[in-house]
This record gives C-alpha cells, sequence and structure tokens, in this order.
C-alpha cells in the first residue's frame, strides 16, 4: 500500500533523486562533489561495501513469484556534518554493481539533500543536471529501440 498524503510525497520525491544518483554514472557524481563547495566533512557509517541481492520476477503482474538471478549491489551510509551544514546529516546509498566511489557519492548527496537548507542547491546544481541527461540517454536508447521495431503483417489484420 502507498502512502498518502505529504509522507508519501516526501518518500516519492527521495525515491526520485535516489533513482537519479544510482543511474547517475560515478565518474558525473565525481565532477558533481569536485565542484562542490564548500564541502562538509564526511565519515563513513556502513561501507561502501558489495554485496548480492537476490532478484525476483513474476510471469505477470498477477503471477507467482520466482527468483531470477542475483545482482551484485554496493552499498554506503555517510554522516556529514560541518561546512554548510547547522546539523549532522545521515545519507544512504544503494547502487547496481561494484562500484564503490559511486555509492559513497550518492549518500553523500543523498545526505546533503535531506537537509532542508541545502536541497534547493543540490537539486538545482546536481540532480536537475543529471536527470536531463538521463531523460537525453532514454530518448536516444528508446529511438534506437524504436528502430528495431518489426511489424508483423497478419491474416488477421488483412481483414480489418
Amino acid at each position: 500500500m502507498k502512502e498518502a498524503g505529504p509522507a508519501g510525497d516526501a518518500i516519492r520525491e527521495r525515491q526520485g533523486w535516489m533513482r537519479t544518483l544510482a543511474m547517475a554514472s560515478g565518474q558525473e557524481l565525481e565532477a558533481a562533489w569536485k565542484a562542490w563547495t564548500p564541502r562538509p566533512t564526511v565519515e563513513a557509517v556502513r561501507g561502501p561495501e558489495e554485496g548480492l541481492v537476490m532478484v525476483r520476477s513474476r510471469i505477470d503482474a498477477a503471477g507467482a513469484r520466482f527468483n531470477l538471478g542475483e545482482a551484485t549491489v554496493t552499498r554506503a551510509t555517510m554522516r556529514l556534518h560541518g561546512g554548510p551544514l547547522t546539523t549532522d546529516v545521515v545519507g544512504s546509498a544503494y547502487v547496481l554493481g561494484s562500484d564503490r566511489e559511486h555509492a559513497r557519492l550518492a549518500a553523500i548527496f543523498d545526505g546533503l539533500l535531506t537537509d532542508k537548507d541545502q536541497r534547493p542547491r543540490v537539486m538545482a546544481e546536481v540532480i536537475e543536471p543529471l536527470q536531463s541527461a538521463q531523460d537525453e540517454r532514454d530518448a536516444a536508447s528508446r529511438i534506437d529501440a524504436r528502430s528495431t521495431l518489426v511489424d508483423f503483417f497478419t491474416v488477421a489484420r488483412e481483414h480489418e
């Protein structure tokens, strides 16, 4: 069941920026972090560390679940304090693959996004540019996939 109201909105907003951070490349996050000033002090709470998760799927929307296979993920939890922050914040991230620096930087930006004073700046300088770049890549991918579409002529269509 999905959350309704302000709590649900906050969850969806965080899911959006976490998706953007997870889908960005490690190089994009590294460039954004290098440009970030002033930087808070960063301490690792957990990780970054790699592990496996079981990927589950369904035959269709209502079908029985089955184990599709395993995927490598990297997680990190970072505590940030000082610099532009007035209070300590904690950020967490899980990213597909084994790029530890990517997970660490995603957790750092997640922490900055949890600070109400820093959120507008992070959204404008990091999340929105990353989302625009991802939208462009997705559009190019859709165009590429569409170019391989085969429209099978069927007997049933012949009589329509």
